[in-house]
């Protein structure tokens, strides 16, 4: 499996990426909802085969980590079972389709996912990175996730087919919603599209029918922690499970949960009380970003966690801690952001990962100490 070993692409099951602690396994669940039987079943496979990790990614995906080049591919064979992943590896790659998570059976969004999962062979080849948008409740919920060709809600209650990177979109007629998409893919593909790599670096005009019309209706924000009219919401620290702690809070608890882009997780029905889990909007460690630091990635000099869980308290706005300079854990600014580099920290304020630092080379100890503690 020598493709385990290539970077800087959109992973899946049937390409794994390494990483530090072994390889990462993306889990893409249909309709973003994993049944209470598939969250058991990959708890279970994340701890037989990975070790015990599963992350959140801003694509409402699941990455199951620490997995052994030995164990991957009875772990495929597991996922395939459960329905988590596609048998056929090019099926499995084009299934980048991101759905907003509160939907309801029959409505819009469920709807014109379902017929978009079923047009997926239809869709052309794509670059990697690239997917699909279905986000179709009263207001767009997903503006601000990573999407290229969109299906959202306008103003007076229409919908519309949006090119990311265009402010407006085009009205499409309900039930042509999913060949739409499938269209804008292919127009995208035949203007030469696949060079820029993503909808939002492509410059071409729009075709008539796609063309800026229509302004989406007002965006609301992510779904909070707390109750919510399908069941409860859970934010998830640094976007990072426990597969046996969830795994125990799962059992007899809820029939299914959603996934979400922002490190959230909505557990139908019964309220899910898992260890780590977050139901508090209010909590400061909602503010704060860490990437998986070292050991975990080769690229990273610093832990990075333990850190951002001590700093966040002590940080009234956003805080990013960062292993490297790359900043993976958040690409935006950060009223306090620490990178590290060599084994220490350097700090900043105002700033994103690897910015020109106010101090350098602290230690944990004395970094704290720069924030009021002993």
């Amino acid at each position: 499996m020598s493709g385990s070993q290539v970077r800087g692409w959109c992973p899946d099951a049937w390409r794994p990426m390494a990483a530090g602690d072994g390889l990462l396994v993306r889990v893409k669940p249909r309709l973003a909802r994993l049944t209470r039987a598939q969250l058991l079943g990959l708890c279970e496979v994340a701890l037989a085969h990975g070790n015990g990790l599963i992350d959140l990614t801003s694509r409402g995906n699941l990455q199951i980590r620490g997995v052994t080049e030995a164990g991957w591919r009875t772990l495929v064979e597991r996922l395939i079972a459960l329905d988590l992943v596609d048998a056929d590896p090019e099926a499995e790659k084009r299934r980048n389709v991101l759905v907003a998570p509160d939907w309801q059976a029959g409505d819009d969004t469920h709807r014109i996912a379902v017929d978009l999962l079923a047009a997926l062979d239809a869709v052309p080849v794509l670059p990697g990175k690239m997917g699909f948008v279905v986000d179709a409740g009263p207001r767009p919920l997903l503006s601000d996730a990573p999407g290229d060709f969109r299906i959202e809600r306008d103003g007076a209650g229409g919908l519309i087919l949006r090119a990311d990177g265009r402010t407006n979109g085009a009205f499409v007629a309900v039930g042509d919603e999913a060949a739409a998409l499938v269209r804008l893919a292919h127009w995208f593909v035949e203007t030469g599209g696949a060079a820029s790599g993503r909808m939002v670096r492509h410059a071409a005009p729009l075709p008539s029918w796609a063309a800026e019309h229509i302004a989406p209706a007002a965006p609301v924000g992510p779904i909070a922690p707390g109750r919510h009219p399908l069941g409860t919401a859970l934010a998830v620290p640094f976007g990072q499970l426990d597969a046996a702690a969830l795994a125990g809070a799962a059992v007899g608890a809820v029939t299914g949960i959603r996934i979400t882009p922002w490190r959230t997780i909505l557990a139908e029905g019964v309220g899910l009380q898992a260890t780590g889990l977050i139901g508090d909007p209010a909590d400061p460690l909602l503010r704060a970003d860490a990437c998986v630091g070292a050991p975990a990635c080769p690229q990273a000099s610093v832990e990075t966690r333990t850190l951002a869980r001590a700093l966040a308290p002590l940080v009234p706005g956003r805080l990013h801690v960062s292993g490297c300079a790359k900043g993976c854990a958040r690409a935006q600014a950060a009223e306090v952001v620490v990178t590290g580099r060599d084994g220490r920290y350097d700090l900043a304020f105002d700033a994103r990962a690897g910015a020109p630092p106010s101090h350098r080379g602290l230690t944990p100890d004395t970094l704290l100490a720069l924030f009021g503690t002993d």
